[in-house]
């Protein structure tokens, strides 16, 4: 089994990546969270390999947390790995122990394929587990404070480079304040770098 893969990023295609490891290329599925935390260059995915008779899928997670939410999501009938990561493309690790510990279904219903029938029986399947559960560090966001857009995938690649979420919530809300609310995610990402810096 592969548990971890460290090579050069190949490219990048919606829901999934290809990892150069020593000049064999594999094909990763990951979450956007995931894809937008990847750098240019050398990357390390933690994997979870799923073997089935007609193939061997690799899945990879930036974070440790994010692959340990995809395993127990996969254990809820109805939810598979594509839905997985369709999940955690939607909410992070902290919004999804807000979101189970809250029984919020209107929050999981933001995941692409997740029905409310398929949300009650995730917030009901997983109320017990969540709060064994690893998240980013920090308590999740009510839904409508979640960050949108740009600022929520420059928080997602900040908290991805070790910075925990309270400081990287900070540090781009005077990026905002400085660049304003319609800034590029290179942009948000490089002034959040340097008030993180300071």
């Amino acid at each position: 089994m592969i548990a971890r893969l460290r090579g050069i990023v190949d490219s990048i295609e919606e829901g999934r990546c290809v990892i150069d490891v020593n000049g064999v290329g594999y094909l990763v599925f990951c979450s956007s969270r995931t894809l937008g935390a990847l750098p240019d260059g050398l990357a390390t995915l933690l994997i979870e390999t799923q073997v089935r008779e007609d193939a061997i899928s690799l899945y990879g997670f930036f974070t440790a947390a994010e692959r340990e939410w995809f395993r127990l999501l996969t254990t809820v009938q109805g939810v598979g790995a594509k839905l997985g990561l369709g999940i955690l493309s939607a909410l992070s690790p902290d919004q999804l122990i807000g979101a189970i510990a809250g029984q919020d279904k209107g929050a999981l219903t933001r995941a692409p394929g997740v029905g409310p029938k398929l949300a009650i029986r995730i917030l009901t399947e997983l109320r017990d587990k969540a709060g064994a559960m690893p998240g980013g560090g920090a308590a999740a966001l009510p839904a409508s404070e979640v960050p949108k857009g740009a600022v929520a995938d420059a928080l997602s690649a900040l908290t991805n480079l070790g910075y925990r979420r309270a400081e990287a919530e900070a540090a781009l809300a005077k990026a905002v304040e400085a660049h304003g609310e319609s800034a590029s995610l290179d942009v948000l990402i490089r002034a959040g770098l340097k008030a993180l810096a300071r």
